[in-house]
């Protein structure tokens, strides 16, 4: 039984991924990193805005061409789509052989055996997954038990208190990449409300997962050849409110700062309303955390904010900025925004514009608005038209293209220690504390350098490429 998996999205879903490999692997399943040669597809599909639920649907429609070929058998929908869809996804997609939802992740070996052997899994209605765990945070870790709670549940196969001989084993999981960066879940869900996000209702309440735990995972991923951990959740600055603590992050970043043999931790995605003090004291004075603030503002005009239902404006956002920056001049900093919500006017955008170029971002991603079912946005009065959207991305986009390579040139002469990722024949690849995984830029050094993946070298930037930096060994 061979099985090809493909992971969509965010880093999140990377994490969702290894914990299906580790259960299919456990089930009887070989995992194969060529589709073609695979009996099942699984695709872990994103279901966050319509471009990703488009690329899903693609990545879907390619898998089950395969089937023509002989080896291809079946083609299986999972994640954030098939469970924000359910049934539905099915009846529009016959060409996926199933579509599978996050309660079917503890049985997935059970669930393909069935489909390879001839079966069918009937896809289920979608339901509100808010409704899983109690509306107070306190309350959910204890009635957590029951509910399918994606990438961070501990191991199913080993009973409570027993540790196996090759040490302690955190999660269920297999790592699917060799990178020497890993992303690591200490959280799932959210409480937030906001007006264009369709996330809570299909991932859920807010979960922290306790500090042992992570810190368990953490050395394994460590174990595995990992030199970074990138702690992910849908909202990280809310870690530990449901464990009754919200300075539980401060708690968790101590205890990761002491495992051995790791060089770099990161924080993704913080919400600027919740960046507390005492969190940005510990971010700037803990050992092994880059200074990398990943700010979700979304916007900066303050009353499309309000209407969005989020906090802030463009001075309090700036205020935070110029604070961190204050103490620490090379801190990375990297946000999303929206264009095009429902009411903004041509002052918005020139708002938004103003304070991206006063903010001088490492990274700026623009998104053009489109309405999500069942948010409050879809139903707002003063939707703009298509191509007014589209502009409006256009132009900003446009701008921040410009003022990201700008802040990159403002880094020529920096020297950072620089983590490797790639070593090829025409130039070894690393990234530099202020460029996350995968979408922030990297560091370019020459191919002779002499360094490989996972090894730490300090680096004089001499030039830039758009938001890559250029290197040379110190």
């Amino acid at each position: 039984m061979t099985v090809h998996l493909v992971s969509m999205g965010c880093a999140r879903n990377e994490v969702d991924s290894e914990e299906l490999a580790a259960r299919l692997e456990a089930g009887g399943f070989q995992l194969v990193e060529d589709a073609d040669q695979a009996e099942t597809v699984v695709v872990n599909t994103c279901g966050f805005i319509e471009q990703a639920k488009k690329d899903s649907v693609d990545t879907l429609l390619a898998a089950s061409d395969l089937k023509s070929g002989g080896t291809t058998k079946s083609v299986v929908a999972v994640g954030c789509m098939a469970e924000r869809y359910g049934r539905e996804l099915a009846q529009a997609l016959p060409e996926a052989d199933a579509v599978l939802g996050f309660d079917d992740y503890q049985d997935i070996s059970d669930r393909l055996q069935t489909i390879l052997s001839g079966g069918s899994i009937e896809a289920r209605v979608p339901q509100d997954r808010r409704t899983l765990l109690p509306l107070t945070p306190v309350d959910r870790p204890d009635a957590a038990s029951g509910v399918s709670v994606p990438g961070i549940r501990t191991s199913p196969d080993l009973p409570a208190g027993i540790t196996p001989s090759s040490g302690p084993r955190a999660a269920t999981r297999r790592r699917l990449s060799s990178s020497p960066s890993a992303p690591l879940k200490i959280a799932s869900g959210c409480d937030r409300r906001c007006a264009f996000c369709a996330i809570p209702s299909f991932r859920g309440s807010y979960l922290s997962r306790p500090i042992d735990q992570i810190v368990e995972e953490g050395r394994w991923l460590v174990g595995h050849g990992v030199k970074e951990l990138f702690l992910v959740s849908e909202n990280s600055s809310s870690y530990g409110k449901d464990l009754g603590d919200l300075r539980h992050m401060e708690k968790l970043l101590g205890e990761l700062d002491r495992i051995e043999g790791l060089e770099w931790i990161r924080i993704s995605y913080l919400q600027p309303a919740e960046l507390r003090p005492s969190l940005v004291d510990v971010m700037l004075s803990t050992d092994k955390v880059v200074p990398y603030f990943d700010l979700s503002f979304q916007h900066a005009a303050g009353p499309l904010l309000r209407r969005m239902r989020r906090f802030g404006d463009a001075d309090s956002f700036l205020g935070i900025i110029d604070g961190i920056r204050q103490r620490c001049p090379g801190a990375g900093f990297r946000s999303n925004f929206i264009t095009g919500f429902p009411g903004e006017t041509e002052a918005d955008v020139e708002v938004l514009a103003d304070f991206l170029q006063r903010a001088r971002l490492d990274v700026a991603g623009i998104f053009a608005y489109s309405d999500e079912e069942g948010t409050e946005g879809a139903s707002l009065e003063g939707h703009l038209d298509d191509d007014v959207i589209a502009e409006r991305r256009d132009r900003l986009a446009d701008l921040v293209d410009e003022l990201v390579s700008q802040r990159a040139e403002d880094r020529i002469g920096e020297q950072a220690r620089v983590l490797v990722e790639e070593a090829g024949p025409d130039a070894v690849i690393g990234r530099a504390p202020h460029q996350g995984p995968e979408v922030d830029g990297t560091v370019m050094l020459p191919a002779d350098c002499g360094l490989r993946p996972g090894e730490m070298a300090e680096v004089a930037f001499v030039g830039s490429e758009g938001a890559d930096l250029l290197g040379e060994l110190r």
